[in-house]
């Protein structure tokens, strides 16, 4: 398969070093690395898909552009739209050309996050009560800095965003209202520090930051046969996996884990899976539909001058 990458800011480097020979084209409007400006200077029988590591404002545009010219597209999440009609748009767009549209999600790809998914759908924890998660840099000052990145609601959209794909991975969909229970502007104009959850099936509490200074995540999984439990990514490891069986009517559970040692492998399996999509068809614009909707009621609950209210 050709690819072109979009956008060579930091994430474009890393789509593009796991594209490999595979890529025969680079663009970006700034960086004098690439080949092209724009996306429509590069000719159309030169590639098959593009890998889109671009600003949140031209996401639709640019892919309804690629979609409409029978290419595929990975695009970095999130892919927010102010209409959910937009998404839909790209939906029947993709589907029509016979193309793929995948937002990219690369946690879904951790080792201990697909543990976590086999686990919760093999029985073995019974009822899952509730679940929280924590997504934590230190990217601030970058943020801060950034011509574009420090804007809107902030940390909400960048690491929420995982967290709420991930509960959709692990749980299936909601349909119980999120809430932000705190939105701080410690050092950036937007917010750098978000707590939000639902109080739903399982109940799901999240807390989002850039100001921790060691990079790391956790999830915590409580149920009615026992617990699971994530400490850390691969990519900030050791990565450990616990999974704690209960004792009744109380005491010390029996407990196993598995820590892992490793590079990040996620954005190489997620690659594959993209190319394997390309193959046999298929979209993810259902999940970024549910997470756009979730997403615009609690960016709006952290707006400047607004209170923080219940989610639409």
């Amino acid at each position: 398969m050709r690819v072109i990458v979009v956008g060579l800011g930091v994430q474009g480097k890393k789509r593009l070093a796991v594209a490999g020979n595979e890529a025969i084209a680079t663009v970006d409007p700034v960086n004098p690395d690439a080949k092209y400006k724009s996306v429509e200077d590069v000719p159309l029988g030169s590639y098959d898909a593009a890998l889109l590591c671009i600003p949140d404002e031209p996401k639709i545009k640019v892919i309804s552009y690629l979609l409409s010219n029978r290419k595929h597209v990975l695009v970095e999440k999130p892919l927010f739209a102010d209409e959910p009609s937009r998404l839909l748009k790209l939906k029947q767009l993709a589907e029509a050309n016979r193309t793929v549209c995948y937002t990219a999600y690369n946690h879904r790809f951790e080792p201990h996050f697909v543990r976590m998914k086999e686990l919760v759908a093999s029985g073995r924890l019974g009822r899952i009560y509730s679940a929280r998660m924590f997504y934590g840099n230190g990217t601030a000052r970058l943020v801060r800095d950034s011509a574009w990145r420090d804007q809107g609601a902030g940390v909400l959209p960048d690491l929420g965003s995982h967290l709420l794909d991930t509960a959709l991975f692990w749980f299936g969909r909601t349909t119980a209202r999120f809430q932000v229970f705190s939105a701080s502007r410690f050092e950036n104009r937007a917010p750098d520090h978000v707590a939000c959850g639902a109080n739903g099936s399982p109940v799901l509490q999240m807390e989002m930051t850039l100001l921790s200074w060691r990079n790391h995540f956790y999830a915590d999984v409580f149920a009615e046969k026992g617990s699971a439990h994530i400490q850390s990514l691969c990519k900030w490891g050791p990565s450990t996996f616990t999974v704690r069986d209960r004792k009744l009517p109380s005491g010390r559970p029996d407990e196993e884990s598995v820590t892992l040692v490793q590079p990040d492998p996620t954005w190489e399996i997620e690659y594959r899976h993209f190319k394997e999509l390309c193959d046999k068809g298929g979209n993810n614009i259902d999940n970024d539909i549910w997470i756009n909707e979730m997403l615009a009621g609690l960016s709006a609950s952290v707006a400047p001058g607004k209170k923080n209210e219940p989610a639409a």
